[in-house]
């Protein structure tokens, strides 16, 4: 949506809490997955070195709230590729955040809207 100047004090006030609430969103959502990715880099960091001393070893994964008994020749690599499609969403969500924070800024700078600490 290409920013435009709002015809009323309401609208802007309505339009600048809808950027706010967007990007707190984004932001929280963010954060979720890094604390996913961080969980699933942990386990990964721990099972990898099993991987070739200790390949038949036991493990359990939490699979829709089951817990399935797995080795770690089975686990690692879907574990990796788990790891890998949460970095792609955080890349792809953390994007998103840019492009909305600076649509939001243009649209600040079109509307004349000035924030408490500029």
């Amino acid at each position: 949506m290409p920013p435009k100047a709002p015809a009323t004090v309401e609208e802007a006030q309505a339009i600048f809490q809808r950027y706010r609430t967007e990007l707190q969103l984004l932001a929280t959502k963010i954060g979720e997955i890094e604390t996913d990715l961080d969980e699933h880099a942990l386990v990964l960091k721990t099972l990898q070195p099993l991987q070739s001393s200790d390949p038949t070893r036991t493990c359990y994964r939490l699979i829709g709230g089951t817990l399935v008994k797995r080795t770690v020749t089975d686990v690692v690599p879907s574990l990796e590729a788990t790891h890998n499609g949460i970095q792609k969403a955080l890349d792809t969500l953390a994007a998103n955040y840019k492009q909305k924070d600076a649509e939001f800024a243009e649209w600040r700078k079109v509307a004349g809207v000035k924030m408490g600490s500029q």
